[in-house]
C-alpha cells in the first residue's frame, strides 16, 4: 500500500509540473505571436534559467485572458533593501508587478529593461533590484545591498521546519515507548532505516571507534540535503540545491569538519611524506596540499552541477516541444508524445537522484574525514599490537 501510494504522490507531482511548465510555456509561445510583424522564435533559455535562478516570488504559472493581458499565479516574498541613499526599504515583491513598474526608487530587472536600459549583462542580472531615478534610469551613484528573502532562502527554512517536525514527532514516539519493544510504523520506520543505513554502510566503514561521534553531523547532512532535493521537484519550488552558494556553504562546513579531525600523523604525511624521495617531495608536498581544497570543491560541484542538470533536461524537453512547434505546427504535435514520455523517464529519474546526491554527499564528507583521521587509526592499532 505503502509504495502504490508514493507511485500516485509522484505521478500527481509530475502531472502538476507537466500541466504548470507548459502553461506558462504557452504563454510565452503567445505573447511572441502577438504581433505578426515582430514574431519572433520561443526563448527557451529565458525559459529555463527563469526557472533555475533564484527570484523574490515563487512563480507558478502565467497566462493570458481573452483580452490579451498577462496574469501571474504568484506568491510574493518581502523584499529588504539598504540603500545609501534612502536607508531601509521593506516591502512585497508584488509591488514590482512582475518587472514592469518600479517602487520606492528601485526597479526589478526583466530581460527586456536590461536590454531596453542598455545595461551590461555581464553585471547585471535577470531578477536584480536596482536604484532608478524618476525616469526609470540606473542611479550609478547610489550602493544597494539586497538582504531580501528570495525563494531559495524560504524553501530552505520551509524545508528545514519540516524535517524539524518530522524528527520531533518521531523521537516524541520513541519517548513514549513506541517502537522500542514491537517494530516502528510509518515515518518512525522510515527515519529508522535511514538512521541505520547511515551508521551501517557510511559512518561505521570508514570512521571505525570514532563513527558515534560523526553521526550527528552525517545525519543532518544527509537529511537536510534530501529534505531540499525532494521539495525541489514539486511544481513552483525552488532548486535550491541546485544554486552554487547553498552547496558552497554545506561544502565550507564539512571542510571545517574535517579540518578540525585532523592530527598531527595527517599533516606531517602531507608536509613530509615518509618514505619518498626528497626529488619527489618536491611536486607531491603542493599536490597534497592542493588536494585539501580540492576536497570540499569536489563536494560543491558535485551536488550543484547534478541538482541543476536534472531540472534543466526537464524544461528542456518541454520546450523542444514548443520549438518544433514554432518551426511547424505539425511538429510540434508530432514530437509531443515523444517529448512527453522522456519528461516522465527524466522525472522519476530525478526522484532516484535526490536521494543518491545526499548519500554521497554524505560518504565523501564520512571518506574525508576518515582520511583525516587515518593516522589516529594507525596509532592506536600499534599501540594495541603493543
Amino acid at each position: 500500500m505503502a509504495a502504490k501510494s508514493i507511485k500516485a504522490i509522484l505521478v500527481a507531482v509530475f502531472s502538476l509540473s507537466l500541466v504548470l511548465i507548459s502553461t506558462e510555456l504557452l504563454a510565452q509561445e503567445h505573447a511572441t505571436t502577438e504581433a505578426p510583424a515582430k514574431k519572433k522564435l520561443f526563448d527557451a533559455n529565458e525559459v529555463i534559467f527563469g526557472h533555475i535562478m533564484d527570484a523574490h516570488e515563487f512563480h507558478f504559472l502565467s497566462y493570458k485572458d481573452s483580452e490579451g493581458k498577462d496574469h501571474h499565479a504568484t506568491i510574493p516574498l518581502p523584499v529588504i533593501l539598504y540603500s545609501s541613499e534612502g536607508g531601509f526599504s521593506v516591502f512585497m515583491s508584488s509591488k514590482f508587478q512582475h518587472g514592469h513598474e518600479a517602487y520606492k526608487g528601485y526597479a526589478i530587472l526583466t530581460e527586456h529593461k536590461i536590454e531596453e536600459m542598455g545595461l551590461d549583462k555581464k553585471k547585471f542580472n535577470v531578477g536584480q533590484i536596482i536604484p532608478v531615478n524618476e525616469n526609470g534610469e540606473l542611479k550609478a551613484s547610489v550602493k544597494l545591498y539586497d538582504i531580501s528573502l528570495s525563494r531559495n532562502v524560504v524553501q530552505m527554512l520551509l524545508a528545514l521546519s519540516l524535517l524539524v517536525f518530522i524528527l520531533i514527532r518521531v523521537a516524541k514516539k520513541y519517548g513514549q515507548g513506541q517502537g522500542v519493544d514491537s517494530a516502528p510504523k510509518g515515518m518512525q520506520n522510515a527515519i529508522e532505516t535511514v538512521v541505520n543505513f547511515i551508521k551501517d554502510e557510511v559512518a561505521t566503514p570508514n570512521l571505525g571507534a570514532k563513527s558515534k561521534k560523526y553521526m550527528p553531523y552525517l545525519l543532518t547532512v544527509f537529511l537536510f540535503i534530501l529534505i531540499n532535493n525532494i521539495v525541489g521537484l514539486i511544481p513552483g519550488t525552488a532548486n535550491v540545491t541546485g544554486n552554487i552558494a547553498f552547496t558552497f556553504v554545506l561544502s565550507i562546513i564539512s571542510f571545517v569538519v574535517i579540518l578540525f579531525s585532523t592530527n598531527k600523523h595527517y599533516w606531517m604525511h602531507i608536509i613530509n611524506p615518509p618514505g619518498v624521495p626528497g626529488w619527489v617531495k618536491i611536486i607531491l608536498v603542493p599536490v597534497e596540499i592542493l588536494g585539501i581544497f580540492t576536497k570540499p570543491f569536489a563536494l560543491m560541484i558535485r551536488l550543484f552541477a547534478n541538482m541543476v542538470a536534472g531540472h534543466i533536461l526537464i524544461i528542456c524537453l518541454i520546450s523542444l516541444i514548443f520549438i518544433m512547434g514554432a518551426l511547424n505546427q505539425y511538429a510540434g504535435w508530432g514530437f509531443a508524445p515523444f517529448s512527453i514520455a522522456f519528461t516522465v523517464f527524466i522525472y522519476f529519474i530525478e526522484v532516484l537522484v535526490a536521494f543518491l546526491q545526499a548519500f554521497i554527499f554524505t560518504i565523501l564528507t564520512a571518506v574525508f574525514i576518515g582520511q583525516a583521521l587515518e593516522g589516529e587509526h594507525h596509532d592506536t592499532e600499534h599501540a594495541a599490537a603493543h
